[in-house]
């Protein structure tokens, strides 16, 4: 039987042997709740780079749209930041266009777990897409949580727990005490998840940017749920 693991940071990757392996990518507030949404509204094909300075070359170089956040404002110079709504917007088409985008958290995370065999985007909004394909794998699977500057984060590891329960009892999800935390943790705030994840510092960080409506976007699951990011050579893309 597969097993699922969650590592709480990118800091903790080295600790993990990523090989032969499913590597879920976790950034709920936002970038992989942004990359499923500018999939599901029609953006062909995904670029996630590390550094502001990738970002606008990949973007030059392959005429993309580009979008760049830091410290969860948007960067000056790019065409959106790291909000889902700027893919909802009727006077930004973006349906038919690449994207080139570079986060705080998640994309970097993203690069760090390439030695996988297997490296999706996983986000509430596609939760049942990215349990189906752990399911048709039949492969250990590892949710990696971008967290906040490599420290924990209460939604990345919640959304581990909602997974894990997704994919019980088809998966071993008592293998570790992180997925064991992670299910504690999502049974204690699934009733009213908006309401728990309130508590979280990163979340507050986030509102007192004037984010909240985001918050409340990715906090939906399913709203996307045929959107599958899975890594292709260069570039995400939906499966």
């Amino acid at each position: 039987m597969p097993k699922l693991d969650i590592c709480f940071s990118p800091e903790l990757l080295p600790l993990y042997d990523l090989r032969g392996k499913v590597a879920v990518i976790v950034d709920i507030l936002r970038a992989s709740s942004t990359i499923v949404t500018a999939l599901g509204e029609g953006v062909t094909h995904v670029f996630p780079v590390a550094s502001l300075e990738e970002c606008a070359a990949y973007g030059q170089q392959h005429g993309s749209l580009t979008a760049a956040e830091r410290d969860g404002l948007a960067a000056p110079g790019f065409d959106l930041g790291n909000s889902p709504f700027g893919f909802l917007d009727a006077a930004r088409p973006v349906r038919g266009r690449s994207l080139t985008i570079s986060t705080t958290n998640g994309t970097a995370a993203l690069r760090r777990s390439l030695a996988a065999e297997a490296v999706v985007v996983g986000s509430f909004l596609n939760l049942a897409a990215v349990a189906g394909f752990a399911r048709r794998q039949q492969r250990d699977v590892l949710v990696v949580c971008a967290g906040w500057k490599g420290q924990f984060c209460l939604e990345d590891t919640v959304y581990g727990g909602a997974l894990a329960a997704q994919l019980a009892p088809d998966f071993d999800v008592h293998g570790s005490d992180a997925t064991l935390a992670a299910l504690h943790l999502w049974e204690h705030g699934k009733a009213d998840l908006s309401a728990y994840l309130l508590q979280s510092a990163h979340v507050r960080r986030l509102n007192s940017l004037e984010a909240s409506k985001d918050f409340e976007f990715c906090l939906r699951i399913d709203s996307y749920a045929d959107v599958l990011p899975v890594w292709q050579e260069d570039r995400l893309a939906n499966a």
